[in-house]
């Protein structure tokens, strides 16, 4: 199990080699990566917030909850924090497992984790405005079927 929290880019394709290459005892490897998006068209800017440590605690508490619950013989969340432009990778989650099954839900599970509850803060620029970005029902919903 690996968890990142990072201002530095990364290659999600790199990560993927470097987290499946070699593994006999897998059956499914699952992987997501989030880009900063800019529905509007006019987005200049992302501000990822975080408080070091307590984030990096609560990634692992939740990866390894994910590991007991699905069995997995592998997680990796990767999440960037300071400013990003759209079109930037902001994160990547992959699990694997002998099984694929564990794997999608274990890396769904951990989407929604990590879209309603992680402790990130996020603020969006649009010119000379800055908003925070609030939570959504939906997202708190999605967490809650699990």
């Amino acid at each position: 199990m690996r968890i990142a929290v990072q201002a530095e880019v990364f290659d999600p394709g790199a990560e993927l080699t470097r987290f499946a290459t070699g593994r006999t005892d897998l059956g499914a490897v699952v992987t997501f990566h989030g880009v900063v998006r800019d529905l509007t068209g006019d987005l200049t800017g992302m501000l990822i917030e975080h408080y070091p440590g307590m984030t990096e605690n609560a990634l692992n508490k939740v990866a390894q909850e994910a590991t007991d619950r699905w069995d997995l013989a592998d997680v990796l969340i990767i999440h960037r924090h300071g400013t990003m432009a759209p079109g930037d990778v902001i994160m990547m989650v992959a699990t694997a497992s002998a099984h694929r099954n564990a794997a999608f839900e274990a890396a769904d599970y951990l989407m929604d984790y990590l879209k309603s509850r992680a402790p990130f803060w996020k603020k969006e620029r649009r010119g000379d405005q800055t908003d925070w970005v609030a939570s959504k029902a939906e997202d708190e919903a999605a967490l809650d079927r699990w």
